[in-house]
């Protein structure tokens, strides 16, 4: 059986625990798999004070990738926002990358700036939208950042709605302030052909998803040029806690139908 490597790159406010579930069943079926802290995520000891750029932010990611020796790829999962720090790192290592999934993520495309997509979903947000969750600005006059830090109603409502309880419980104690880091998106070089352009790039549509609707999610496929397309039925947000056998299975299938041997 061929061994795959997935990197799992975790969402906004999230950090590398919330892999759990999906970790344990990729593991298990024979496969390497590496749970990424972004900076100031998870049990990274930065705070988003700490962090002005969402390169500093997918730091990580990119060191992890730079680490890979010669001939080496992994499958990239990118959930939610973690889909740009696919984007990102799709165009400075494009040779190390055999997929870049996209779960349920924002999905950027090479014509416009980086902020794109997010400042669509942004536009496209009904009022009140947001609920409880927190916005302030903590960066300086030269280098802007807002933070947002999910409350309660918006984790039960919109992104853990069809998990189990002892999942969101785990989100309310687990998630820190994080950042959509907008400013500094807005003013970055757009993701280049040659590079993220160069990508199989994977859609994994969450059908039930509450945070980045359906509606959303086919935009962005549209928009963004996916170039294969899987889904998940029954999977809100954060489909790989409310379905991570469902989501295992779609990446074993990406894996064998995009991983040369």
């Amino acid at each position: 059986m061929q061994q795959y490597h997935f990197v799992l790159v975790h969402g906004a406010c999230h950090g590398a625990w919330s892999w759990y579930k999906l970790k344990h069943r990729l593991e298990s079926a024979g496969h390497q798999v590496t749970a990424l802290d972004l900076a100031a995520s998870g049990t990274d000891v930065r705070s988003m004070h700490d962090v002005c750029t969402f390169h500093e932010y997918s730091e990580p990611l990119l060191e992890l990738l730079a680490s890979l020796g010669q001939g080496e790829r992994a499958i990239l999962v990118g959930h939610s926002l973690g889909g740009v720090n696919l984007a990102l790192a799709a165009d400075r290592f494009p040779e190390k990358i055999s997929a870049a999934v996209f779960l349920a993520a924002f999905m950027p495309d090479t014509a416009h700036r980086p902020s794109y997509v997010l400042e669509e979903y942004c536009a496209r947000a009904p009022k009140g939208a947001w609920l409880d969750t927190q916005f302030a600005p903590v960066g300086k006059p030269d280098k802007p950042l807002t933070t947002m830090f999910f409350g309660p109603d918006f984790l039960s409502s919109k992104l853990y709605h069809l998990s189990p309880p002892e999942d969101l419980e785990l989100g309310k104690i687990l998630t820190r302030p994080g950042s959509l880091f907008l400013e500094d998106l807005s003013t970055s070089s757009n993701f280049t052909r040659k590079g993220y352009g160069s990508t199989t790039r994977v859609y994994v549509v969450c059908r039930q998803d509450l945070g980045i609707p359906l509606e959303f999610q086919r935009w962005m496929i549209e928009n963004g040029g996916a170039d294969h397309v899987l889904e998940v039925d029954g999977a809100d947000h954060m489909a790989m806690l409310s379905k991570p056998q469902e989501l295992c299975d779609c990446l074993l299938e990406i894996g064998a139908n995009h991983v040369r041997a």
